[in-house]
């Protein structure tokens, strides 16, 4: 696994913009490499506004939006189309604007999907579909993500997968249920950061003041029982993307100048 690098932009708008245009970089590279590229999804505040700047750099046209396969970090069990979905606040941020290919954006199933009010069903599936999508060279049950985007909450949760909660302990599932969310709503699909750490690069991106001890833990030797964000790491690079305030108690060795 990689050592985590720290990117310190002044604000969350900058942020957001930076990493937009690093995404397009990143895709871009990997379709030159491999003819098409993967990229999982986040949701939150944070996650969003990176959608919307690549929605609204010119840039965002030098990656072929039809060879780019579409996943979800973690999803809200709720009805198809409901406002506070990842799918439904990414489709409207940049997914509704770029001529993806329907068949490679892939979504967990809402509360009233093909398997109802089920989210292990829910969760199995979508486990089904990633290791139908692993290839030989992934050498395990899910694709190795060219980049997997992850918010950070004040706790340290990253995905759904919370401080001491079941999925945290989780070694064998790629995708689970979470039932009992400390934040609404209580009921979530997640990857596992198993499945998650099997990206080349991980970006844990967030903002704002009450996330600077969180942050600064995880880069610090917490263990992820107690603090979740710090097991996820990509294969090749693990990148935090942080606001100045969230940067604010992450020690100098970590921090470079301001982006």
């Amino acid at each position: 696994m990689s050592r985590p690098e720290v990117v310190v932009h002044r604000d969350g708008d900058l942020l957001a913009a930076a990493a937009a245009a690093r995404l397009v970089t990143r895709l871009v590279d990997a379709q030159n490499a491999r003819g098409s590229a993967s990229l999982v999804l986040t949701g939150g505040r944070t996650g969003i506004a990176v959608l919307e700047q690549l929605r609204a750099t010119p840039a965002r046209d030098a990656v072929d939006w039809s060879k780019v396969d579409l996943y979800w970090g973690d999803e809200r069990f709720l009805p198809s189309g409901h406002a506070d979905r990842n799918e439904t606040q990414a489709r409207a941020a940049l997914l509704d604007h770029v001529p993806v290919d329907p068949a490679r954006v892939h979504v967990m199933e809402p509360s009233d999907g093909r398997f109802g009010d089920d989210p292990d069903a829910a969760a199995d599936a979508y486990a089904e579909l990633l290791a139908a999508q692993a290839r030989p060279e992934d050498h395990g049950p899910v694709p190795s993500f060219d980049v997997c985007l992850l918010g950070v909450g004040e706790e340290g949760h990253t995905l759904s997968v919370f401080p001491s909660s079941p999925a945290v302990y989780e070694q064998e599932r790629t995708v689970v249920a979470v039932r009992n969310c400390p934040k609404p709503p209580p009921t979530r699909v997640s990857l596992t950061l198993r499945a998650a750490s099997r990206a080349r690069e991980v970006w844990l991106m967030t903002t704002g003041a009450g996330k600077a001890a969180a942050v600064a833990m995880a880069l610090t030797g917490a263990g992820e029982v107690q603090l979740p964000a710090a097991g996820a790491h990509g294969q090749r690079r693990t990148l935090w993307l942080l606001d100045s305030a969230a940067a604010a108690k992450v020690p100098d060795l970590f921090t470079p100048p301001l982006a």
